[in-house]
């Protein structure tokens, strides 16, 4: 079991041979991480930083199409 980045309670719930771009879920606040590496470990919350990026992809579409 690991610390949720998230809620602070130990609550996330990890194989014995977890895998970089794995993801696991808090048991308590439900909140997703992916593993970005595992010595050490480091957790991403999943869809961390991705929104901007749909949206600026989806202008730029829009532009190609005038």
């Amino acid at each position: 079991m690991v610390l949720c980045p998230e809620c602070k309670i130990i609550s996330i719930l990890m194989k014995k041979k977890s895998d970089e771009g794995e993801v696991v879920s808090c048991t308590e606040c439900g909140t997703d991480f992916e593993i970005v590496t595992t010595n050490p470990l480091e957790l991403k919350t999943v869809g961390e930083g991705y929104e901007e990026d749909d949206d600026d992809e989806e202008e730029s579409e829009d532009g190609d199409y005038s």
